[in-house]
């Protein structure tokens, strides 16, 4: 029986979409994340012996029409299609999935993802022709629905399933999160077979890179933090030291030109222990010597684990620092301290490792001060990168719920990037409007970016790095457009 996975275009005509980047949207610095979660599920199925169709539009900027046409060459004899979503696309992903039930009227069509996970009878009722949506962690749901249909077994029993059932929508029991993470399929290995790497841009990293997850969930509780509360949970749960090193070692071996690895667990440090286990282990086989790579850390993270992480390839790190506010830090639940985020960019400098510092602004107890105050800050830490974002509250946060029960955003998911496809600020509070937020955001990167201390950093490390220079001038060239508008 064959699956076919589908990421759908959208925008396409603009550029390349990243549903799988935490605010899904065209980037203006060129960014297109691999869709791993699709990618996970799909390499499951495949283990399982279905025969797996896979296509990426956004990766190869494919517009619907293009899009029906490889279905048609490629997996008209589909039983099952899963379609990959996010809240901005939501509406042109139901109708896309209704294009194909219009063509292929025999097969399930199923949508997958953090919006249909939130909302799921919302998005049961964009369309009669959307048959199912696997809640949550979806991996094994799709294998257990593939394993129905191909069986003639009751959906009944494919746990996490909505489905429609004599005209009415049905919820399944919630399914269990995966609790062995080393039974997943190597993402990597799947990529080899199916995608091309040098699709996919990460703009932190040296090009190309590849994605991949040590483990999933995060202990947190950052209100605004769209995947534990929607799919994976607050329970962090690892992948084996031992069976991330094989992964390693095969992206090694497969793919020479692979520069560096992206962690993107949510936070990859959480357990000092295991970072240190897996730290020592890349040290002791030499992996070290051959790749460096990234990852997203905590701003808890000591000194020591930044040292060892260093000498492990680890050489830049990305903290979620937000808010140099702290009653917005309390409000949001970061679990985070300004004299953490002090002493981790003191720490981080000292061990020789890059921070790319991420900043939001419309948070609960935001004013102009505020924003001031966290622009002030980011300018005087002096990270090697640094992004300004306005809150972005995504269907099933608790950010969105604050928001709207204040009547602070609209009702339109379409409205969550503009026409381009670029990301829109949708939230608008009686203080500060939401064009303020966008102006503000603009403001603060011409102001980091174009310091002559800033300029004369980068420089200086691009002599000292090449491929951060390539990755600097790469990504500027990006930026330009919106630094200089």
């Amino acid at each position: 029986m064959k699956i076919c996975f589908v990421n759908p275009p959208f925008k396409s005509e603009y550029g390349k979409f990243s549903r799988e980047s935490r605010s899904p949207a065209i980037g203006h610095s060129g960014v297109l994340y691999y869709p791993l979660w699709l990618i996970y599920a799909a390499a499951v199925a495949e283990k399982c012996g279905f025969n797996v169709t896979f296509i990426d539009a956004p990766a190869k900027l494919l517009n619907e029409a293009q899009t029906l046409d490889r279905i048609a060459k490629e997996a008209a004899d589909a039983r099952l299609f899963v379609f990959d979503t996010s809240t901005p696309s939501i509406y042109s992903d139901a109708a896309f999935a209704a294009a194909v039930k219009a063509q292929y009227p025999q097969a399930f069509t199923l949508l997958v993802g953090t919006h249909p996970s939130a909302t799921p009878d919302e998005t049961m009722a964009i369309s009669d022709s959307i048959d199912g949506i696997a809640r949550r962690e979806f991996d094994y749901i799709v294998r257990d629905l593939a394993i129905a249909l191909r069986d003639g077994g009751s959906l009944e029993t494919v746990k996490g399933l909505t489905y429609r059932q004599e005209g009415e929508v049905v919820h399944n029991p919630d399914a269990e999160l995966i609790a062995d993470l080393d039974e997943i399929p190597f993402a990597s290995e799947f990529i080899h077979r199916h995608l091309c790497v040098t699709d996919y841009v990460f703009a932190a990293a040296a090009f190309p890179s590849i994605q991949l997850f040590t483990g999933r969930g995060c202990p947190a509780r950052c209100n605004f933090c769209v995947y534990p509360q929607t799919m994976h949970g607050h329970q962090y749960r690892l992948r084996s030291v031992e069976n991330v090193i094989r992964e390693i070692g095969y992206i090694l071996t497969t793919f020479p030109d692979v520069k560096e690895i992206v962690f993107e667990d949510d936070t990859f440090t959480i357990s000092k222990a295991r970072v240190t286990e897996l730290c020592e282990a890349m040290i002791r086989l030499g992996y070290h010597k051959r790749i460096r790579w990234l990852c997203n850390a905590r701003v808890n993270l000591d000194y020591e684990t930044m040292r060892l992480m260093r000498k492990a390839g680890c050489h830049l790190i990305i903290p979620g620092i937000e808010s140099v506010n702290p009653q917005i830090l309390k409000n949001i639940h970061k679990g985070t301290t300004v004299e953490q985020i002090e002493r981790y960019i003191a720490n981080a400098r000292r061990a020789g490792l890059m921070v790319h510092a991420c900043y939001m602004v419309g948070n609960e107890g935001e004013t102009r001060q505020t924003m001031v105050d966290t622009l002030a800050a980011a300018l005087r830490f002096k990270t090697d990168t640094a992004q300004f974002y306005p809150l972005i509250p995504y269907p099933g946060t608790e950010a969105y719920a604050w928001a709207k029960a204040r009547g602070y955003i609209s009702d339109r998911y379409d409205e969550y990037v503009h026409e381009d496809g670029t990301l829109n600020c949708v939230i608008s509070t009686p203080e500060i409007s939401a064009q303020d937020f966008v102006d503000f955001c603009a403001y603060a990167r011409k102001k980091y970016y174009l310091r002559p201390w800033y300029i004369a950093h980068r420089l200086w490390r691009g002599l000292r790095d090449f491929e951060d220079l390539k990755r600097s001038l790469k990504a500027f060239g990006k930026l330009r457009k919106t630094i200089f508008r």
